[in-house]
């Protein structure tokens, strides 16, 4: 059996979601890094400098980036628009295109 491209970026769009929670205490502890003391804060920068984290901090940016996308497609199917297979297909053209791009500029900022 073989998938449509509307049941993967659904597929995507949950796994992004659990990706997501799971950053969540990343970002949580690289906020409590950069606000316990001034010295935390230094030492947040120097660790978020190395590659490995910034390969982390890409990904849960694009995570953050396709899962809002893909919500927000969501909400319009929910609102009656794009109902149809040809619509759900386009919608998500639509949307990994437009996350393609914000991703590819995310890792240009990140980097």
């Amino acid at each position: 059996m073989r998938l449509p491209i509307t049941a993967w970026a659904s597929i995507t769009h949950r796994a992004t979601g659990v990706f997501l929670f799971a950053g969540i205490a990343v970002l949580l502890w690289a906020l409590d890094s950069s606000l316990s003391s001034s010295e935390g804060f230094d030492a947040l920068q120097e660790t978020l400098s190395h590659p490995v984290f910034k390969l982390l901090m890409w990904a849960i940016v694009s995570a953050l980036i396709y899962h809002a996308l893909a919500g927000i497609k969501h909400l319009i199917m929910d609102m009656g628009f794009g109902e149809t297979m040809s619509a759900g297909i386009l919608g998500v053209r639509i949307v990994v295109g437009f996350a393609a791009i914000l991703i590819a500029l995310a890792g240009y900022w990140i980097w």
